[in-house]
């Protein structure tokens, strides 16, 4: 079994978002820009580590898959909310759109879901 694989059966579930909840992020989304680029080398620690850094400084994170990536689109979509310990908004083509919540953000700048 690859250390990726492992590591992903390892991690508990991600929080999961309800409809109404991915309706407005996926609203929210749609103006960012590519915040995380998936290059040859696919789901390393280090692109892991910038993928939760950008989820700390931002709660919304668009990651584009590059062409040059062999990853399954799909596969990723499923393995990176869980190795960044973030919830899965959508995938749009090659690109997966990741929320994590930030506490530590002031206040009037957090993202807040509906109820």
């Amino acid at each position: 079994m690859s250390d990726m694989k492992q590591d992903v059966e390892e991690l508990e579930g991600a929080p999961v978002l309800n409809s109404r909840e991915k309706k407005f992020l996926k609203g929210l989304a749609h103006s960012l820009a590519v915040g995380v680029q998936i290059g040859k080398e696919d789901l390393t620690p280090s692109l892991i580590d910038a993928t939760k850094l950008e989820l700390d400084r931002h709660e919304l994170v668009k990651v584009k898959i590059g062409k040059s990536s062999g990853l399954d689109k799909k596969e990723a979509s499923e393995k990176l909310p869980l190795l960044t310990e973030s919830s899965f908004v959508q995938l749009i083509g090659k690109t997966i759109v990741l929320y994590k919540e930030n506490k530590e953000i002031v206040k009037d700048k957090r993202i807040r879901l509906p109820r």
